[in-house]
């Protein structure tokens, strides 16, 4: 597990906000913003002027939902001295969910995208003073059909939309698409761009200087490309299907994975890379001003996007289906009919942390075949092709002095860290028994989950003979309080008598019942009442 040892090198060897690296490239000296990065995942600038750098930070505890929040939006601005300060949590721009900043729409309103939380879309948001207050959302049709890695870009001062991501007419991953504006809130449908910049592989985080017609993103299967890198492509004509040939930025290109670039003024730009983080993105730049060394456009006559695709893929068998006939006017667009394409798989990346500190843990893994337990080290390659393929439902991360963590084979992530949270076992934590359930209305265990949970628990009681545990049981707020006190006692009764029955001491157990009295969500819908139908268990010492 080569990515995570270097993660946990990172995030507890060095762990502050504000760290520094360099490394040759090009015989010129990159440096990471000096204020700007964190162990966590430092991605999406974007500049929006008066010396201010917007960009999602991932995973990070001051995020709006803690070390699980897939990105908020941080701020870090550039001292007149040149020195990027340290970054700020925008709570006013994000969510619970995935925020990325969009950029200005015009001088004081900014679009930011929200997904995951309580927002979807795309939304306005205007300043006033320091602060950016919520405006509204605007309307796009079709938004809600893009998946993958969604990012993107606002574009020709705020008139058009880039965006990257995966949507039915996709060429196999994520591809770039544009929507033009309409209104004050109303914009096009995302159209995608065509296939003389997208191809089967990953085209991101788009970039378009509407001053040269010049679109800069990331891919992964253009001419050159190491991982990802930079490329750029200039418009042609008035459309938006038609492009130069994408040729790779050496300048800013490295062994890890460029993903975007925000420029600061015509001769300074900040990019996205995990060159020195392994998965890990930081922000970087030029420690000192030099020309950028953009490369002049490459116009070809008739260009043959299938064959180009076909040429840029190290697929085994690729049929391309025109999707335009082949004497249509401009770039015929194709789709893949039929693909099977050998792509690395790279192994899982963990992101294992105290639930209460947020500092890394040292773990295990351990899954069951039959009766046989397996174990793997951190330390071991894991690929999740290779647990999918022994049809598990779930793995178990264990660390010693905490309480083992099941993780669902369909929750672990294969382009970004599986976040794990671990609850220490000392006096006062509190954990949820999930998969324990009961027959409606009674106390009588059901399921073979419920079973299975409640004989891994006990194992773990009997590992650590000294710890006293008290097993509150509670219920939703439908029906008799006093009926549903009396259910909540029993339920946590018998969770008691199942784990006495596999060996633990009486004495070591103790219950309480709560009925609807701590409720942890609202009553007033089904998926809350569910939630407040629980067992926890708290560490008594």
């Amino acid at each position: 597990m080569r990515k995570f040892n270097n993660v946990f090198q990172k995030a507890s060897g060095v762990m502050l906000l504000a760290f520094c690296f360099s490394f040759n490239l090009q015989a010129q000296e990159v440096v990471s913003l000096s204020g700007a990065n964190s162990p966590q995942d430092d991605m999406n600038p974007v500049w929006i002027g008066d010396n201010t750098l917007l960009f999602t930070r991932a995973f990070h505890p001051d995020n709006i939902g803690g070390v699980t929040d897939p990105g908020d939006i941080w701020m870090t601005k550039k001292s007149e001295a040149g020195e990027w300060q340290e970054a700020v949590h925008r709570s006013d721009l994000s969510t619970g969910g995935y925020d990325f900043s969009l950029g200005l729409e015009d001088l004081l309103t900014l679009l930011v995208y929200h997904t995951g939380g309580e927002r979807f879309g795309i939304y306005q948001y205007s300043k006033f003073g320091k602060d950016w207050n919520f405006l509204r959302q605007v309307s796009m049709p079709g938004l809600e059909e893009l998946a993958g890695k969604v990012s993107g870009r606002v574009g020709s001062a705020g008139k058009v939309i880039f965006l990257s991501a995966k949507g039915k007419d996709s060429m196999g991953n994520e591809d770039i698409y544009v929507s033009e504006k309409l209104g004050p809130v109303e914009w096009s449908k995302p159209v995608n761009i065509g296939s003389g910049v997208n191809t089967i592989g990953q085209e991101m985080s788009p970039y378009y200087n509407n001053k040269s017609g010049e679109l800069y993103f990331s891919s992964n299967m253009h001419e050159g490309a190491s991982g990802k890198d930079i490329f750029i492509a200039k418009r042609l004509g008035d459309g938006w299907n038609k492009w130069s040939k994408p040729m790779i930025w050496q300048q800013v290109s490295s062994p890890g994975s460029e993903v975007s670039v925000t420029f600061i003024n015509e001769g300074e730009v900040v990019w996205t890379s995990t060159q020195n983080s392994d998965g890990f993105a930081d922000l970087l730049t030029f420690e000192t001003i030099v020309p950028l060394e953009i490369p002049d456009a490459i116009i070809t006559q008739d260009p043959d996007p299938v064959a180009a695709i076909e040429k840029s893929t190290s697929a085994k068998t690729v049929s391309m289906v025109p999707i335009y006939p082949s004497s249509a006017v401009g770039f015929p667009e194709v789709k893949v009919a039929e693909q099977e394409i050998e792509q690395e798989e790279n192994p899982i990346s963990w992101f294992v942390v105290d639930a209460k500190n947020k500092t890394l843990v040292p773990f295990s893994i351990s899954w069951k075949v039959g009766e046989t337990t397996v174990s793997k080290n951190a330390s071991d390659s894991l690929m999740l092709s290779e647990l999918a393929g022994s049809q598990l439902k779930e793995v178990k991360i264990n660390a010693e002095g905490y309480f083992p963590k099941t993780v669902l084979i369909s929750q672990i992530k294969t382009d970004e860290p599986t976040v794990v949270l671990m609850t220490k076992a000392e006096s006062g934590s509190m954990i949820l028994l999930e998969n324990v359930s009961f027959k409606r209305g009674t106390a009588e265990l059901e399921g073979e989950d419920t079973k299975a949970t409640l004989t891994e628990l006990a194992g773990f009681l009997l590992e650590n003979p000294a710890m006293k545990l008290r097993i509150h049981g509670h219920t939703d707020s439908a029906g008799d309080p006093g009926l549903n006190k009396a259910l909540s006692l029993d339920r946590a009764s018998s969770v008691r008598d199942f784990l006495i029955e596999q060996g633990v001491p009486f004495e070591s157990l103790r219950i309480s019942g709560w009925g609807g009295t701590r409720p942890t969500a609202s009553n007033s819908t089904e998926v809350g009442r569910s939630k407040n139908r629980r067992v926890e268990l708290e560490v008594e010492r």
